[in-house]
């Protein structure tokens, strides 16, 4: 049983901690009673909202205003996806969120419970990302059949790719240029 809708009035004081902790400590050093101190919050209180501290992590990257996000409305879908990949980029690049979604995504691999949590992120995520999507499927901007969430996955890789395991800076230009190559393709027309 999760907080997710409801729960302690300090909820965000209880997120911020969980996520300040996870950035600062990574997820093995994160605890139910460093957040319950950290954020000044009993941690009989958390406990009786979150069961575990993947619980807890997966509503605090789904709901600390940190992490915050909106999908762009620039008009075009070339302009809306672009703001996409600067809005990934800033988030990847920009602390505290870039180390806290390193540090989360990376224990992912080694914690169900915490893959659960980080599946229903990306799946809220990609929820605030197909109004993009439908606009543009409106304004006939995109080929019937076209798979939105490829198309994320294509330039939200190339950020994850290039930003945290390259640990190459995001130039400017580079969200023109990844989406360009998305929607154009790098084949020479004729």
């Amino acid at each position: 049983m999760t907080a997710t809708g409801a729960g302690p009035r300090r909820k965000q004081d209880i997120f911020r901690a969980t996520l300040e902790m996870l950035a600062e400590n990574g997820y093995e050093r994160l605890t139910i009673e460093g957040i319950a101190e950290l954020s000044g919050v009993n941690k009989t209180t958390i406990y009786r909202w979150w069961p575990s501290k993947a619980a807890l992590t997966g509503d605090a990257l789904v709901e600390a205003r940190v992490l915050d996000f909106q999908a762009p409305d620039t008009g075009s879908l070339r302009g809306d996806l672009k703001g996409l990949v600067d809005g990934m980029a800033a988030l990847l690049t920009t602390p505290p969120a870039a180390e806290i979604a390193v540090a989360a995504l990376g224990a992912a691999v080694n914690s169900p419970e915490l893959t659960v949590a980080t599946r229903r992120f990306f799946a809220e995520r990609f929820a605030r990302e197909l109004p993009i999507f439908d606009r543009a499927a409106n304004r006939g901007e995109l080929r019937p059949g076209t798979d939105p969430m490829t198309i994320v996955d294509l330039l939200a890789g190339a950020v994850w790719l290039r930003a945290v395991f390259r640990g190459m800076p995001l130039e400017d230009g580079f969200a023109d240029r990844a989406v360009d190559l998305v929607l154009d393709g790098a084949r020479l027309r004729h």
